[in-house]
């Protein structure tokens, strides 16, 4: 196992700031904000040649119990457990406060090694509070900017020999590893997809709470799912456009909307309480705008109480707003109680499994010619249009070629035929479908 870093401390000293900079890129909210983070998260990070993993924990608070604040504590600590090593920041320009005192005395009655780091600590403004860091009893704190990039040369050596220490007791890794799979779980605000998370990692791994809006950044977890690697992302909750409010959600839509484009396989959590709503129905279409794969669920069915006519109702409205999508998976669970749980996972490798289905040309050839014998194009100008070949372009999603003698001239409703009838026949239920038309001959004609 590689190295693991955890970066903890009292709000706003910079956490987030200094995990996006060892990650490379802006993958954690960073706001001025006191308390964006609020669940931890993880990246591949890097400093030189230096590889480890690190974790952007909530800000460290004194909080009363069954507070959510209490939650995020509790979260914090779980982070610990996992790290080989803590980071703990404090802010040089604002000098030891009374909370940074505090939670030193808490680490240092651990068992993980800490290694002190003074952010904001460039110009002269940071220079009393890094000496003033010393009288925390953690040790040489080391100067960082994590803005701006300075002391990162001292931070990477204050770290390898934690890393020379976790490369001598890890035995060497056996074969390759397989890419996991990208599911990330969306929905509208407190529909309950922090809780389906927790349920299928078997672990209170994000914050939950009756608050709508209390997950704010897509939160990654590596995951095992029978011999299958899945990275699990929980996002925050997408409303209707009007509705979004303030810099912090319109970030936490921009992160979401970021998890949708590279996930492979989307869950749509809906609330069965309250129907399939237009906002869910805005969801979908956009995962299918997206070319990703979608999967259903249907969130609180343990409180539906007349079942067959709400199903009814559902399988309706799907037919009549999202045709785009047929056979779409729908699975009905309680992530709360677990029941259905088990249902969920094999319509997503399903959906997965369509998503990178390939046809052989042959075998879409014969199927046009009949297709054609049943049903022929229509005639443009008294004559009958030719459709003369087909190959598939590409996967993830399916996406097809079709050759005719005026593809302008083809109508979408005959284009929407060919879809709903590849759908059918190979087997690509609820998986966006592309196809390009294009003029031209049949390219393997002289072969």
């Amino acid at each position: 196992m590689a190295l693991t870093v955890a970066i903890i401390g009292r709000p706003n000293t910079g956490k987030s700031r200094l995990f996006n900079r060892l990650v490379g890129h802006r993958l954690a909210l960073v706001d001025d904000t006191p308390g964006v983070t609020r669940d931890w998260r993880e990246g591949e990070a890097a400093l030189g040649d230096l590889r480890f993993r690190v974790i952007d924990t909530a800000g460290l608070e004194e909080a009363v119990p069954d507070t959510l604040g209490a939650r995020m504590q509790e979260q914090t600590a779980r982070a610990l457990e996992r790290a080989d090593v803590t980071l703990l920041l404090i802010d040089a320009r604002a000098g030891i406060t009374p909370l940074d005192r505090h939670f030193a005395d808490w680490l240092r009655r651990g068992k993980t090694p800490v290694v002190l780091v003074a952010n904001k600590a460039e110009g002269q403004g940071g220079t009393s509070g890094v000496l003033e860091a010393f009288a925390l009893g953690l040790g040489e704190p080391v100067a960082i900017s994590a803005e701006h990039g300075e002391g990162m040369a001292e931070l990477y050596a204050a770290l390898v020999p934690f890393a020379d220490r976790q490369e001598a007791s890890t035995p060497p890794p056996e074969g390759g590893r397989e890419r996991p799979l990208q599911l990330a779980v969306i929905g509208r605000p407190n529909v309950g997809k922090s809780t389906l998370v927790n349920r299928l990692l078997g672990e209170e791994r994000v914050l939950t709470s009756s608050e709508a809006g209390t997950t704010r950044d897509a939160i990654a977890t590596l995951w095992q799912w029978r011999d299958r690697t899945v990275r699990l992302i929980d996002t925050a909750g997408l409303r209707r456009r009007p509705k979004v409010e303030g810099k912090l959600e319109k970030l936490s839509v921009a992160d979401t909307l970021r998890a949708i484009r590279f996930a492979e396989v989307a869950v749509l959590v809906v609330d069965a309480t309250q129907g399939l709503e237009k906002q869910d129905l805005a969801i979908a279409e956009m995962v299918e705008s997206e070319g990703r794969a979608l999967v259903l669920a249907v969130n609180k069915w343990d409180l539906v109480e007349d079942k067959s006519a709400t199903l009814q109702r559902l399988r309706d409205r799907l037919e009549t707003s999202l045709p785009q999508l047929a056979g779409l998976r729908v699975v009905m669970l309680s992530a709360a109680t677990g029941a259905g749980i088990a249902k969920l996972m094999p319509a997503v490798i399903d959906a997965h499994a369509a998503w990178n289905r390939r046809i052989a040309t042959p075998r879409l050839n014969r199927w046009l010619a009949r297709v054609q014998e049943r049903h022929p194009p229509p005639l443009v100008s008294g004559r009958r249009l030719k459709l003369r070949y087909m190959a598939q372009a590409n996967i993830r999603p399916p996406t097809f070629a079709l050759f005719a003698s005026k593809p302008g001239e083809l109508p979408d409703a005959y284009r929407r035929y060919l879809v709903n009838l590849l759908r059918e026949d190979f087997d690509l239920p609820g998986v966006p479908i592309r196809m390009m038309l294009r003029k031209g001959e049949n390219p393997f004609a002289g072969e």
